[in-house]
């Protein structure tokens, strides 16, 4: 098997869990202080409407097209973090992996090192 056949699946493993821990993180951030104040600021109008006496069928209109701006903010700004998120994720997790790996090759290379010395010594001794 080469590498290329063996690195396949574990990078798509890597993918998988890149893209679901930026999708958490995306659903987490997308709702920051702007929407937060947004929706205070649609409440505000209505209950300011319906104090001045406007008509329900008025103000329903202006609540839903402020709850429709609202999600639409939200889910714009989740799928622009998402995209951010996962290449940070997928970043890390490939850092990650080639630190795991590189450890061991060093350990490798420190003993094949070592042999080597020992074998010299060995022969010259003889």
């Amino acid at each position: 098997m080469t590498q290329a056949e063996k690195s396949g699946p574990l990078l798509d493993e890597i993918k998988r869990e890149a893209a679901k821990k930026a999708a958490a993180r995306a659903r987490i951030a997308r709702w920051d202080l702007d929407v937060a104040v947004f929706l205070f600021v649609i409440l505000i109008l209505v209950i300011i409407l319906l104090f001045q006496g406007v008509s329900v069928n008025i103000v329903s209109p202006v609540a839903i097209f402020g709850l429709a701006v609202v999600w639409l903010i939200g889910w714009r700004r989740g799928r622009q973090l998402y995209q951010s998120f996962y290449s940070e994720e997928l970043t890390k997790l490939v850092q990650e992996l080639e630190e795991k790996h590189k450890k061991p090759i060093e350990e490798v290379i420190e003993e094949t090192v070592e042999e080597k010395v020992q074998k010299a010594l060995r022969a010259r001794w003889r």
